[in-house]
Order: structure tokens, then sequence, then C-alpha cells
């Protein structure tokens, strides 16, 4: 259970977090076909860098990259590597910033050039996924009140969300109770506690919400395809949660 942030630590989250936003946006800019995901990783590495910050990703259970980068049907942890960025993918960066002990923790999928209509109605659903997920939070909520709505609003769109990977706590490290689903019922997982920070981040799916798991060499860390090979989209924002409502961290 986290302890909740006191104001000096809470400064902290918004600088970390406002850290990362930068990171991803600036990153994103260059997301164009012809770049590889390891050069779209450089260059959010330096950028970090140029900020003061650091990548909490590198060496995290082994993890090599600083970012993680999903194209199309990746799920989530893709491993930044040799693939060539073409027109007409969805590319999900994820970013994580640590700064003077603190989590900034932030991601977007990017329609790269000109995308289907099906990729772009995707996105969009994954946006507002999160969104609504967000909206839901009040300082007396429940975990499954943010799934519960998420995965509605998902599910009458047609598409699915991924149920065993999602949200968590973050602030002093990097991934903390709770564990924040894309699915729930109201009232039910776990209390939300005022003045601590956790990630809305659903991971919707074109199909079957199934996946299949991959190793990452030297790394604990797994990355995950949809299991029907169709596309998977997400966002996300570290939220701190007060005693009247919600602040989102990750704006830039």
């Amino acid at each position: 259970m986290q302890k909740p942030l006191d104001k000096d630590e809470i400064l902290k989250m918004r600088i970390a977090c406002k850290m990362a936003a930068k990171v991803l946006n600036y990153t994103g800019k260059f997301a164009k076909p012809g770049i590889t995901t390891l050069e779209l990783d450089n260059i959010a590495n330096d950028y970090t860098l140029s900020l003061g910050g650091t990548s909490a990703c590198i060496g995290y259970h082994g993890y090599p990259r600083a970012t993680c980068i999903s194209p199309n049907q990746v799920v989530c942890h893709g491993l930044p590597g040799d693939y060539v960025v073409q027109e007409g993918d969805i590319l999900n960066i994820d970013v994580t910033v640590k700064k003077d002990g603190f989590f900034g923790d932030t991601s977007k999928t990017i329609m790269v050039g000109q995308v289907s209509k099906r990729a772009e109605d995707l996105v969009q659903a994954a946006y507002e996924a999160m969104m609504i997920g967000i909206e839901t939070i009040t300082p007396n909520g429940w975990t499954g009140d943010i799934g519960f709505e998420t995965n509605k609003f998902v599910t009458r769109k047609g598409y699915t969300t991924i149920k065993e990977i999602g949200g968590h706590g973050i602030g002093r490290v990097f991934h903390d109770a709770p564990f924040v689903p894309a699915f729930g019922k109201k009232g039910k997982g776990e209390k939300l506690r005022p003045f601590t920070c956790f990630t809305v981040e659903p991971m919707v799916n074109e199909g079957t919400d199934e996946f299949v798991e991959f190793d990452i060499h030297g790394s604990s860390i797994k990355y995950y395809e949809t299991a029907d090979g169709l596309l998977s989209a997400q966002f996300e924002h570290t939220v701190l949660l007060t005693d009247t409502g919600y602040e989102i961290l990750t704006l830039e």
C-alpha cells in the first residue's frame, strides 16, 4: 500500500511527470517512415538526459532500452531495435523519466502518416478509453470503478481490453500498488488513497484480448503481441489523486 505523498514529494512528481510528457511529445515528432525504433529510443534518451532526468527503463529488471516502442500488433513493452517505421503504422511510445527519486510515466499511440480508417478508429477509442477511466476517479473510489467504465466503453465500440496488464501505483518507485485494470466491477478492486499517484493505461485490441508472450534477452521483462495479429493501441497518463478530485500530471 502506497504511503501518501507530502507537498514536497508532490512537487517532485509534477516535475518528473512534466519531464516525461516533454520527452514523449518531443520523441513523437520524429516518428516518421524510415526511422528505426532504436533511433527513436536514442532520441528519447538523449532528450531525457538534456532535461536533467534519466530513463527509468534502462536496467529495470534487465531491460536494455530507454523506452518501450510497440508497433501495430505489439500490445506493450516493445523493444526498440532495427524495426523500420512504415507509412500507416500505429506506434505506441512509452516513456518513464526518473528525477530526484520520483517517476513520471506516460505513453501515446502515434499514427504514422496516412493510416487506415480502422487503425484511426482504434487509436481514437484507446485515447477516449483512457480519459473515461480518468474521469471516473474520485477520492472515495476504487480501481474497479475505473476498470468498469473503461471496459464498458471499449466493448461498446466493438473492441477488447487487455485484462492481465494495466496501470499501477507510481511515485517513489516505478511500479507499486494498486493495480489499475481496464476492466472491473464498481466498488471492487483496491481502494484509492488520496495524495497517491497511479497510471491509467488501457490497452485496447482490435480483435481478441488474448496475447502471446515473448522473451527479451537478458531481461525478466516480456513483450506481448495480440494472439490474432490484429492491432493494439494504448495511451497512458500518471494521475495524482487529491482529497477533492484528481490531477493529470503528464501533460506538457
